[in-house]
């Protein structure tokens, strides 16, 4: 009677599959353009409708085991086929939905035996044995069996840690209210709480007293200190930076070491600086507060330059600032606010009066923007046109008593 009702539960689970697959499938299917969270969590609803077959005949088995108890005080092969019907479930989780990689990998080497010894109904006797096992370190004592929960709970803990993670990275990352800085602070502070957050609950799975791994923890914290104080120190400087925000994602620096470039990542131990010619500098965060830092720009404010020259002595000096100031305001990077090109007399030389001509541009003048090198041909050519001669040194020899 019980194998009958197995039959009868398979067949009408089959039934009831191919009638309720179409209209589960049809509510769940999202439009493609479609993209709200809702959405994503029917698409990720869909992925296991494979698992409907199996789970409706556990579901009607486990009827039928209860009708069958309650009338006749026996279930064992209902019961049996019930079990079945479970690991079959866990199987086409395992081989149809569970992504490649560390699930499917626990799946196959964990999962399916624990439900392969559910299914031939040990896995009570086996919990049994692997919990009665203990392992002893120290102050610090759990079983066998809380030993392999951890390390089934941990791989899962931090699969789940590093995936929320990336979402909320990505989440904030989004958020174009906050600054740079701000965005990398409340980046690496979620990181922070969600893998501390896995890390006492996988303690707490293991059965492991926290009170122990404190006393441990602050011995090895206070070793590692003494050790590693420059990292912990890049460490702190890291967050002073991210807080006070005035040096951040994009600004263009230079510190007293000579290193200079574009920020374009900040971690917590350094920044990273992009040079003009793709290379890039990885800069420890204490370097940023121990020493001289110049910021040339915020997100590309306005820079001023210079640019040198000179001139004959027999040159009119009265119309090169003018000349000057007209030839570089033609160039179209040259800013006319907060000021505009300006023309100095800066000295009188050896052999040339001295110029120079200061002018604002919006961004840095770094080897991609080479404003410096247009501005000295416009120099060039405008003195050019007015027929002025840039000096050469010029060198008087004299011969005395007509030695050769």
């Amino acid at each position: 009677m019980q194998f009958g009702l197995l039959i009868v539960a398979y067949m009408l689970a089959t039934l009831l599959t191919r009638r309720l697959m179409p209209v589960i499938e049809k509510a769940l299917t999202p439009k493609a353009e479609a993209t709200h969270i809702v959405v994503r969590l029917r698409r990720f609803a869909l992925q296991f409708l494979p698992l409907l077959l199996p789970l409706l005949a556990y579901a009607l088995t486990a009827v039928g085991e209860g009708l069958t108890r309650a009338a006749f005080g026996s279930g064992e092969v209902i019961a049996f086929g019930k079990r079945i019907f479970l690991f079959l479930a866990a199987l086409e989780l395992v081989r149809r939905i569970l992504p490649p990689g560390l699930l499917k990998l626990m799946g196959r080497y964990i999962l399916l035996p624990v439900m392969a010894l559910n299914a031939l109904g040990v896995l009570d006797d086996v919990t049994a044995y692997l919990d009665a096992a203990q392992v002893n370190l120290g102050e610090i004592r759990f079983t066998a069996l809380g030993l392999i929960r951890g390390v089934i709970a941990g791989a899962l803990l931090f699969w789940l840690g590093s995936w929320s993670n990336r979402q909320s990275a990505g989440y904030i990352k989004a958020q174009p209210d906050l600054r740079p800085a701000t965005r990398e602070l409340a980046i690496k502070a979620s990181e922070i709480a969600i893998f501390g957050a896995a890390f006492l609950l996988l303690m707490s799975i293991m059965g492991i007293d926290l009170t122990a791994v404190a006393v441990i923890g602050g011995a090895l914290g206070v070793g590692i200190g003494l050790g590693l104080q420059q990292i912990a120190a890049n460490f702190v400087s890291g967050i002073i930076l991210l807080l006070e925000g005035q040096t951040t994602v994009g600004d263009y620096v230079e510190l007293d070491g000579g290193e200079k470039g574009t920020i374009v990542k900040m971690t917590a131990r350094a920044c990273v600086l992009e040079t003009f010619d793709g290379k890039w500098i990885v800069v420890p965060n204490e370097h940023f507060i121990t020493s001289r830092v110049v910021n040339y720009s915020d997100q590309g404010s306005a820079n001023r330059y210079e640019a040198e020259f000179s001139v004959t002595y027999e040159t009119d000096i009265n119309i090169v600032p003018d000349l000057i100031e007209r030839a570089v305001s033609k160039l179209p990077f040259v800013l006319q606010s907060p000021e505009g090109p300006d023309c100095e007399l800066r000295g009188f030389g050896e052999s040339s009066v001295n110029f120079a001509v200061e002018y604002w541009v919006s961004g840095i003048d770094d080897g991609k923007n080479k404003y410096g090198s247009a501005v000295l041909f416009a120099i060039w050519n405008a003195l050019k046109e007015a027929g002025i001669q840039m000096p050469y040194p010029h060198r008087i020899v004299e011969l005395r008593n007509g030695a050769t």
